[in-house]
């Protein structure tokens, strides 16, 4: 299975981090771990939703649409 996930950080709540994954639990980890460049900044996180795929594609489609800027809009109204 594959997650599209969004994250928000407790730091500075109006920060969101939008990601795929395979293994979500160990994804949140690295990214509270400050293993990421981009989200290290705004560790740590909690994650807001996440939406399960059995296609891989159609998961990075999905995150590509999120981090675009309908994608952004549509999250914002939907999601959080």
């Amino acid at each position: 299975m594959y997650s599209v996930y969004i994250l928000r950080s407790i730091k500075k709540p109006e920060k969101i981090y939008i990601g795929y994954t395979e293994d979500l639990s160990k994804r949140i980890k690295e990214h509270n771990d400050k293993k990421s460049n981009y989200s290290s900044r705004y560790a740590p996180w909690e994650l807001e939703t996440y939406i399960t795929y059995r296609n891989k594609d159609k998961a990075k489609q999905f995150e590509r649409y999120l981090k675009s800027g309908s994608g952004f809009a549509f999250l914002k109204k939907r999601f959080i």
